[in-house]
């Protein structure tokens, strides 16, 4: 059943996409927005307090929905239905390429300003300072675990409820994971919380880019290069990826003003608007992969 559900779900994705409207992670943020007014409190909070309060926000926040979730997901008959549906609106696969290929079309088109425009939609970085090559193909790469296969791990794990809970943190960690003034303390839980959580699916990732691309350079890349990177997951992701696609990623970036020196991760050119889609192809394949192998443990089970 978890392989027939994963691959309903992926059809699924393909299929229709994000939705259109109502999406429940856009309801999800309001939510957050909501609960971090309330427990975030004012400027004189002092740092401990304020980490108790961010603490308190995400299990406020994570448990109950994933708690009903669960039984959502145990209930005879409905309990598929439900299983699918979480694992559908836990993926973002036809998300990636529905933010990604705008890039690379309007970088063939030559028309740069809509492909900043674009990629803009996809990094955090500062559009008119990146190399918009380079932060497409990045963004591909480490959304492939963030919006993929982590939470493909997380279901296989927990089913409906686990996929769910894996995605419900990584918004938490994309609204409040920073360590800026505002969120270093509240958003503490949120960060560490998603590291935990992508700590075995990342590997995972960074091992299925190996297997598809240049093993040997992949894996090369990922145990020399993925320590210096200041994330302990999105480091062997990328690392992994730029390896088996035989192009360097990383070096200088500008966010929010400000220029910030990170490790060159991979060997080879720089990225091409042509990687961008052989970033895709990447991640396409191994998520075919992932599948066959769900297929492959459940027939044996069944032998």
């Amino acid at each position: 059943m978890t392989a027939l559900i994963a691959l309903s779900a992926v059809l699924l994705d393909g299929w229709l996409g994000e939705p259109k409207r109502w999406h429940p992670l856009v309801g999800f943020g309001r939510l957050a927005e909501r609960v971090e007014r309330m427990l975030h409190g004012a400027s004189d909070v002092v740092p401990h307090a304020r980490r108790w309060r961010g603490i308190a926000a995400w299990l406020v926040l994570i448990f109950p929905l994933t708690a009903i979730m669960a039984a959502l997901c145990a209930l005879p008959g409905a309990g598929m239905v439900c299983s699918v549906a979480a694992l559908y609106f836990a993926l973002g696969h036809r998300s990636l390429h529905d933010h990604a290929r705008p890039v690379a079309d309007a970088l063939r088109a030559g028309d740069e300003a809509a492909a900043r425009a674009r990629v803009s939609l996809m990094v955090s970085r500062d559009s008119a300072a990146l190399d918009v090559e380079n932060a497409a193909t990045e963004s591909v790469l480490e959304n492939g675990n963030d919006g993929v296969f982590g939470a493909l791990f997380w279901f296989v794990v927990a089913g409906g409820a686990g996929a769910v809970l894996y995605r419900l943190a990584n918004t938490l960690d994309a609204m409040w994971g920073y360590r800026n003034e505002k969120y270093r303390h509240f958003g503490w839980a949120a960060a560490r919380c998603d590291d935990v959580l992508n700590y075995i699916p990342a590997r995972l990732t960074a091992l299925t880019y190996a297997v598809l691309g240049r093993t040997r350079l992949a894996l090369r890349c990922w145990r020399t290069q993925a320590p210096a990177w200041d994330s302990p997951n999105a480091g062997p992701v990328m690392a992994a990826g730029a390896g088996a696609l035989g192009i360097v990623l990383g070096g200088p970036a500008c966010y929010q003003g400000e220029w910030h020196e990170r490790p060159v991760l991979g060997i080879g050119p720089r990225p091409t608007v042509d990687d961008i889609e052989r970033a895709l192809r990447l991640v396409r394949h191994g998520v075919a992969l992932w599948l066959i192998a769900l297929c492959v443990v459940a027939g044996l089970r069944n032998v």
